[in-house]
């Protein structure tokens, strides 16, 4: 346990002595300056001083990194938000204002040591060189020193403390970062959602094209039943025509032979010399020709446009028309 000695008296330390050292930051060995951060080790840092840390192992400031805790060495594994991405601890930020404010309720008598603020190098005005800057012109939105406040160029601007508008406005910064660090992390669940829609946009693609080709597929395999069927029909007429032409050519045939043979014999019997030769081969003869020469006259005929073929056109004009408009949705074709 340490102890403090006074004179020749040792005492153990006080509990604000306690106090202060729980509320150094191990890297500054200052008390913890806001915002602070705590480490998933439970450990706590200055923001700044774990910024510097992180800076230190990451010089090219990749997205995300990696640092150990200057106090157990815990590997803290940061992402692309870095530092800003570790989660402030309040409770603590809370007890150093109250430490703070005791310290100052507790000043006038009290002989304990108090922490020393961080040594910084403040500016000094450069119209008085020997005045440091120590407020802060709200009129013109800069710092100034209390030398230009009374005889300088801010003597009729609104001033106020440097200190209570630099912890103000370091709070505001603190918090824009954080409420910036909350928006980036928006922003990346929208890229990841974009990204996400962008491949359901892909594969739902992929899925109409390979249903439009498969509807094509189906409307071909139609059209070339249909086609076949219509092409049996034309086939079906042609044949029962021509076979009913030859049937017909093949009696025109056969009355042809029987027409010549009786020519031949009509002829022959002109040839006889004898008149009553002649009589007696004529006498049936005459009536078979005049006859066989009625019968071809009257001879069945195929109807006048029995060749055409005319009734099998096809009248596909209607259906060229709505294939043409055909588009995505339902088509009623009547």
């Amino acid at each position: 346990m340490d102890v403090q000695r006074t004179g020749s008296m040792v005492r153990p330390p006080s509990p604000m002595d306690s106090l202060e050292k729980q509320l150094s930051c191990p890297i500054c060995l200052d008390m913890f300056t806001k915002p602070v951060v705590i480490l998933p080790c439970q450990h706590n840092l200055c923001r700044s001083c774990a910024s510097d840390l992180y800076d230190s192992r990451n010089p090219y400031r990749f997205s995300g990194g990696v640092f150990r805790c200057p106090t157990c060495r815990f590997e803290v594994v940061l992402d692309r938000h870095g530092v800003h991405g570790l989660q402030r601890n309040l409770l603590v930020e809370n007890i150093i204002d109250l430490y703070k404010q005791q310290q100052e309720v507790n000043s006038s008598g009290n002989t304990e040591t108090t922490l020393k603020p961080k040594e910084s190098k403040e500016p000094m005005c450069q119209e008085h060189e020997d005045e440091k800057i120590n407020i802060y012109c709200m009129t013109c939105q800069v710092p100034t020193c209390s030398m230009c406040k009374v005889f300088g160029q801010h003597k009729d601007c609104e001033v106020a403390p440097l200190a209570t508008v630099y912890q103000t406005q370091k709070g505001e910064l603190s918090n824009a970062i954080d409420t910036l660090v909350a928006s980036n992390g928006r922003l990346q669940a929208l890229l990841n959602q974009m990204e996400d829609a962008c491949r359901a946009v892909q594969d739902n693609a992929q899925h109409a094209k390979q249903g439009l080709s498969e509807r094509f597929d189906l409307l071909y395999a139609v059209l070339e039943e249909r086609k076949t069927f219509l092409l049996e029909q034309i086939g079906k007429e042609q044949d029962k025509k021509v076979a009913s032409l030859r049937a017909l050519a093949i009696r025109y045939g056969e009355r042809l032979q029987a027409s010549t043979e009786l020519t031949d014999t009509a002829v022959r019997a002109l040839e006889q010399g004898g008149a009553a030769e002649f009589l007696l081969a004529s006498k049936g003869l005459i009536s078979q020709t005049k006859d066989a020469a009625k019968s071809s006259l009257g001879q069945e005929r195929p109807e006048p446009g029995f060749e055409k073929m005319d009734h099998f056109t096809l009248a596909t004009e209607h259906v060229e028309a709505v294939l043409a408009k055909m588009d995505f949705g339902l088509i009623s074709i009547t």
